[in-house]
């Protein structure tokens, strides 16, 4: 029985940084997901959403109970006007952001390099001893380089149109191309799977048989106990259970 959050989606909870960047507003690395749709619940505080895509440059306000989610290929960073910007991020086909969907804005030279691009995204470990202090320098540092490379892509938009994207674009999809057997196991387990079995499912509906709700269940998240360090801020994730939630 499937027991996959649903649509095979991920869900998280990100406090997004008040580190003050180059430009003076606080926020996070700026990136893009080159196969998978982001969607920001926003749960307290307020800030921005600045997005470069087929539209240009757009700075969408984010206050509570604002739902905003942009497609793959868009250039997006979050900024913390408040301190305490804090969103529900649903991410689309869970598995593939958590192994290298995103792609960060960093300089041209980084991004024709893989290995010089993985050494200025890697994190060190954050269950060392002291590894949270380390890879917070670490993630500060790579957000520098990100909102460098970002600002001058953003002025690069403004200036010349959003014809200004196809470089970065291009070189995103060359840093990932290495990774999409791997991203095809997690589709077909994940998206695909949930898709076939709601296939089957009208199927039985059409024939007036219901026994396959006879597998059904109520499977509860398990909260992790810290915050690891992302690209837009901390993040707090929670785990399925494979037990099923008793009665009451």
């Amino acid at each position: 029985m499937c027991t996959s959050f649903p649509g095979a989606t991920a869900v998280s909870e990100v406090s997004i940084y008040d580190w003050p960047g180059m430009d003076g507003a606080a926020g996070g690395s700026p990136h893009l997901h080159t196969a998978s749709t982001e969607a920001y619940v926003v749960q307290q505080g307020v800030g921005r959403l600045e997005t470069l895509d087929s539209e240009g440059f757009t700075s969408t306000p984010l206050k509570p109970g604002v739902v905003v989610w942009f497609t793959p290929g868009t250039v997006h960073r979050a900024i913390n006007d408040s301190g305490d910007l804090r969103v529900l991020v649903v991410m689309q086909n869970a598995g593939l952001p958590e192994n290298g969907d995103a792609v960060m804005t960093f300089p041209p030279e980084y991004l024709v390099d893989r290995d010089a691009y993985v050494r200025a995204s890697a994190l060190p470990s954050q269950n060392a001893d002291g590894g949270d202090a380390a890879a917070e320098a670490a993630a500060r540092r790579r957000r520098d380089l990100a909102l460098e490379g970002y600002l001058e892509l953003k002025a690069a938009v403004l200036r010349d149109g959003v014809s200004a994207l196809a470089d970065f674009h291009g070189a995103a999809a060359r840093l990932v191309a290495g990774k999409t057997e791997e991203w095809r196991g997690y589709l077909s387990q994940g998206a695909e799977r949930q898709a076939g079995l709601t296939g089957t499912q009208l199927g039985s509906l059409e024939s007036m048989e219901s026994f396959y709700m006879q597998d059904a269940r109520t499977t509860m998240g398990t909260r992790k106990s810290r915050r690891i360090y992302g690209m837009c801020g901390r993040i707090q994730a929670w785990e399925l259970s494979e037990t099923a939630v008793a009665g009451t």
